[in-house]
């Protein structure tokens, strides 16, 4: 794991009162991160994967999160050729993605959007690596249940801070860091939902048409297993094998 190191500066004005902190953090670099108490609400240290802090692939660097004995990716994949939403991911060579409201900038925030088979690569054995990294693949519906289980069903564990309100503001307490990234639905090749839910394709069919995925939902804590038309498009987290 990287080391952090943390040096406090004190800081002190006259009335006692208004006496401030600075915490002064040393990176593996040598440089260093002042951060002012005041803008300090919450610290929380997530652990990375032993031995696999981030991961490198088609030019984009990804960190890791390690929840329970699971390895995870920590962001949305973004991967491929954006198209068009109202045509249909196809089995061509190339992979394909949705980038919600068809903007480019999107998927560089939110991650791609990838229906199932594209998500899998047209291979619809469990766990096929799919759109993944070597080494890691497309979670199946019990492996996002075993994820379910080390955060104990709080779906606000999973969210990034900033997402959701309420009941069902994000904690982010596991570093999963989910984004309300929203879907592109099937029937319309229209988007909906984003900054409302969050959906994970898994590699775990249910019938020749539908698909298990993850969800989370802005204005409560719950963790769903949904069955869903294979053609919608959703985010996807690989995770490590």
């Amino acid at each position: 794991m990287k080391r952090i190191i943390f040096a406090i500066v004190f800081i002190f004005i006259t009335n006692a009162n208004l006496a401030q902190y600075h915490v002064s953090i040393k990176k593996n670099d040598g440089s260093l991160v002042e951060i002012s108490t005041s803008d300090i609400s919450r610290m929380a240290f997530y652990p990375e994967c032993p031995g696999t802090p981030t991961v490198s692939y088609a030019g984009k660097t990804y960190h890791t999160v390690y929840i329970g004995t699971q390895c995870w990716l920590k962001e949305n994949l973004d991967i491929g050729t954006m198209i068009n939403s109202t045509t249909n991911q196809t089995n061509n060579g190339t992979i394909e993605k949705y980038c919600y409201g068809n903007l480019e900038s999107n998927c560089t925030t939110d991650g791609g959007l990838y229906q199932k088979d594209e998500a899998v690569q047209y291979n619809d054995a469990a766990g096929a690596q799919g759109i993944c990294p070597s080494g890691w693949h497309i979670p199946t519906d019990g492996q996002f249940e075993a994820l379910m289980t080390a955060v104990s069903n709080d779906g606000n564990a999973l969210k990034a801070v900033g997402q959701g309100t309420g009941s069902g503001a994000g904690t982010n307490t596991s570093g999963f860091s989910a984004l309300l990234a929203g879907n592109r639905y099937y029937y319309s090749g229209s988007f909906y939902d984003r900054g409302k839910y969050a959906y994970f394709q898994s590699s775990s069919y249910y019938t020749h048409t539908q698909s298990r995925e993850m969800q989370l939902y802005y204005l409560n804590n719950s963790i769903e297993i949904k069955l869903v038309n294979y053609q919608n498009g959703y985010s996807v987290r690989c995770l490590k094998n």
